[in-house]
């Protein structure tokens, strides 16, 4: 409970000081929200968030949150500039969170391990790729960059932070949706959606090429 609070009192934090330098739109601010939320899709990500926490021992929800927000953050400002500075361009980038995804899609579906989950280390899984590329993933940073073309900075900086409440709360009740939807349940669950991140990453794959 002491991490919601953190995390709670650093986005209200956020939006008290955005609040103070801009004036805002609701009905840009709803329209990001939701236009973020169905890229971000959380909810899609349960069975893999769950997988995740179950291999890796533990789940940081407070550092995942907070890392996400901080790359859409960074991206939304200084994308195309941080991605020059490693001679990287944003199809590049969109192959490499593509790729990742669909090797959690192949261990999530044949049942093997391909990445190495160490629980002494376990915290590094709260980044990746928990923040990037299940949040904050190269569809979010793209979907990013042209949100920035239609709506005031402000209102999608805010729509950020909506989508990080609900990015927390889902990544904080894992546990407890794990044990509603029990073993058969999850293991359903996983195999479907890792047949469905593998068709994400093959349809990233195909526009960039």
């Amino acid at each position: 409970m002491n991490g919601f609070w953190k995390v709670c009192v650093i986005l209200l934090a956020t939006y008290n000081r955005l609040c103070c330098m801009f004036s805002f739109n609701f009905r840009e601010i709803l329209s990001v929200s939701l236009i973020l939320f169905s890229v971000i899709d959380i909810l899609g990500a349960i069975p893999v968030i769950i997988d995740l926490r179950r291999k890796a021992g533990e789940i940081d929800a407070v550092k995942a949150t907070l890392v996400a927000g901080g790359l859409m953050l960074a991206f939304l400002y200084l994308g195309k500039e941080i991605l020059k500075l490693f001679g990287v361009d944003v199809a590049s980038f969109a192959v490499a969170g593509a790729l990742i995804l669909f090797l959690i899609g192949l261990e999530m579906t044949l049942g093997r391990n391909i990445f190495k989950h160490d629980t002494v280390h376990s915290s590094a899984t709260s980044i990746v790729p928990i923040a990037f590329p299940i949040i904050a993933g190269a569809g979010t940073m793209t979907t990013l960059l042209s949100l920035k073309a239609a709506y005031d900075e402000a209102n999608i900086v805010v729509g950020i932070l909506i989508n990080l409440v609900f990015v927390y709360a889902v990544l904080r009740s894992s546990e407890w949706l794990e044990q509603k939807l029990g073993t058969a349940g999850l293991d359903i669950l996983r195999k479907v959606f890792g047949l469905i991140l593998i068709a994400i990453a093959i349809k990233l794959f195909r526009k960039m090429l």
